[in-house]
């Protein structure tokens, strides 16, 4: 990893991390719901409920989550696939899932946009847009709902997933 930006714009805050991991290994990790927690920098992120790998625009997946805040403490989002461009980008829509079915979306966007600098290298860069999130929604939730060390912790976690697990063979070690 060899180096970091952070920025916020008036309805959105990015970061970006330069890996040294291929853009379709980065993808792949995104791409996989149960990977979700781990990349996650905050915590909120428990477990995926729909652990199916992430294919086409439209497809939903359910992630199990929990807040201190949240009423419930424990709940799930139901989060629609809106961008899936691999291994270039790769973003859903939040929303909760109501008793009778129905999802509802309540504006805000994750995305990530993979540049590959190389064959072995990757520029990630991690968005998070509330700019279509409705007025009734930002007077009772804060936008973002989580501090600006987020991104990159989380840029960081996905860096880490997508790098190679193996470890080069040495006498003694």
């Amino acid at each position: 990893m060899t180096r970091s930006v952070h920025t916020v714009a008036a309805e959105n805050v990015s970061a970006t991390l330069t890996v040294a991991v291929p853009a379709s290994s980065v993808f792949a990790v995104l791409a996989d719901p149960a990977t979700h927690s781990a990349i996650d920098g905050t915590g909120w992120v428990q477990e995926a409920a729909d652990r199916a790998p992430l294919t086409e625009v439209g497809q939903i997946f359910r992630m199990d989550m929990y807040h201190p805040n949240h009423p419930d403490g424990i709940y799930q989002m139901a989060n629609k696939v809106q961008v899936l461009d691999p291994p270039r980008a790769i973003g859903w829509l939040p929303g909760t899932e109501k008793d009778d079915g129905q999802l509802e979306f309540g504006g805000w966007i994750w995305r990530y946009d993979l540049a590959p600098l190389g064959p072995s290298e990757t520029e990630v860069t991690l968005t998070y847009d509330w700019s279509a999130v409705p007025q009734f929604i930002r007077e009772y939730l804060q936008f973002p709902p989580f501090g600006p060390e987020h991104l990159i912790n989380s840029l960081h976690h996905l860096a880490e997933l997508a790098a190679p697990t193996y470890r080069a063979w040495t006498p003694g070690g």
